[in-house]
């Protein structure tokens, strides 16, 4: 299939905030809202870490159906269809919550806005790259991460929070829930007829590959299979394979155990072990205090990187990201009623996460660098994804309700021996010079 691209002069600032806006909500919906709905309607920690891990597979996956998504139609067009259906699904899934037959329907309206999701990042990244030239794509990076960081805050604090005042104002748990995915599902249809407006049309089809698209369809398979093929020659020919997938899958191990986890245990009651906030205290200091350290860390982190190099500055990073998980320790044997000295310990683990990833981000790129950098990167951040999301958070539940909350976050520090191991073994590119 041809195609002809068409670069053509646009207002950058109108549609880079609201697209990575719209990629950052669902997301944050899937993976995050859906921890505090389930502990409210009443599943167990082993229930909600296994089915909210499912949801991740979308994300895991999504380079096997890229290459089709690039292939059909344009991206501006799958950004809208995403969005739209985003929406949609997330109005029915509103719907669905007081009802009897609740879990499934949600299970299943929430896997489809995964599946969603994920085709949407593949669009709106490519979009990024095909609308701006190699100097915008630098100049509104930090912007496009911004808002991204954004759409987390409000999903993960402000809507969270929506729901708990709603609580407190006398609706039912499920109504409560149903009036803010309603209001979830109302941003992402204004996102969706807002960008048909606003993104600029950057992939214009010639007539004659119009009028070949079909027979261009019945040999895409074959080629994108093909093309596949020597993605996957090129990732598993590289050098230091062994140590570099060790590292890549489970470096983030401990991080993978305490992700799901944590938000559960801020949110149940002290008999249950937890810290018992309500949504409204656990929006302000999870979904709002700990983004923006996460966000502040990254920062810091990639600054330290470019100054001091990947090198030098590994192990403190790997520290950074390891060391302050023991504040879980701490909050879940002595407890606490300080909602500060609570935001405080999650603010600081925030921190060192994201000084943490900053490295084991900028190791995966530099991993990628040479033929086909795009395409092995998708593969090594779908095997971060696996290692270091996925599995873990899909396991951590049942960790948890086996051994309670202080012991869980005791065997998450002696995990982190895990990262400190695979670490020492890695080579990174720079060495072989």
């Amino acid at each position: 299939m041809t195609m002809n691209y068409e670069l053509i002069k646009s207002r950058p600032l109108s549609w880079i905030p609201t697209l990575y806006l719209g990629e950052a909500l669902p997301y944050s919906a899937v993976m995050l809202m859906s921890l505090v709905l389930y502990q409210e309607m009443g599943l167990s920690d082993t229930q909600i870490t296994l089915y909210t891990g499912w949801l991740g597979l979308p994300w895991v996956i999504k380079p096997l159906w890229s290459p089709i998504v690039d292939g059909i139609r344009t991206k501006r067009w799958w950004i809208l269809a995403m969005q739209l259906t985003i929406g949609a699904a997330l109005a029915l899934l509103a719907f669905t919550l007081p009802t009897t037959f609740w879990l499934q329907c949600s299970l299943a309206l929430f896997m489809l806005i995964a599946f969603s999701s994920a085709t949407h990042d593949i669009c709106a990244d490519g979009f990024y790259i095909l609308g701006l030239s190699n100097k915008d794509q630098e100049l509104y990076v930090g912007l496009r991460n911004t808002f991204y960081r954004i759409g987390m805050v409000l999903g993960q604090g402000g809507l969270v929070m929506l729901a708990g005042l709603l609580q407190e104002s006398g609706f039912a748990i499920p109504v409560s829930w149903s009036v803010t995915f309603l209001a979830v599902a109302g941003l992402m249809l204004m996102l969706g007829g807002y960008h048909w407006k606003a993104l600029p049309r950057v992939e214009v089809k010639n007539e004659e590959a119009q009028s070949d698209n079909d027979s261009s369809l019945s040999t895409l398979h074959s080629s994108l299979f093909d093309d596949f093929k020597v993605t996957l020659r090129v990732f598993f020919s590289k050098p230091h394979l062994i140590t570099a997938l060790l590292f890549i899958l489970l470096f983030r191990l401990p991080e993978g155990l305490l992700t799901k986890i944590v938000p559960l245990f801020l949110k149940r009651t002290v008999e249950e072990g937890g810290l018992a906030l309500t949504d409204v205290q656990y929006g302000y200091v999870y979904g709002t205090l700990g983004v923006i350290g996460l966000l502040g860390g990254g920062i810091v982190g990639g600054w330290l990187v470019s100054k001091f190099g990947l090198r030098r500055m590994l192990w403190p990073l790997v520290l950074c990201i390891t060391l302050p998980d023991i504040v879980y320790v701490y909050l879940s044997i002595y407890g606490s009623e300080s909602l500060s000295l609570i935001a405080a310990c999650v603010f600081i683990e925030q921190v060192g996460y994201g000084l943490g990833f900053t490295a084991y981000t900028l190791y995966l790129v530099s991993f990628s660098h040479g033929e086909r950098s795009t395409s092995v990167f998708s593969i090594c951040t779908a095997f971060q994804y696996l290692g270091g999301v996925m599995l873990p958070g899909m396991v951590s539940g049942w960790l948890a309700d086996q051994m309670g909350y202080s012991q869980f976050f005791i065997a998450v520090m002696g995990f982190c021996l895990v990262t400190f191991a695979v670490t020492a073994m890695v080579r990174l590119p720079e060495e072989e010079s």
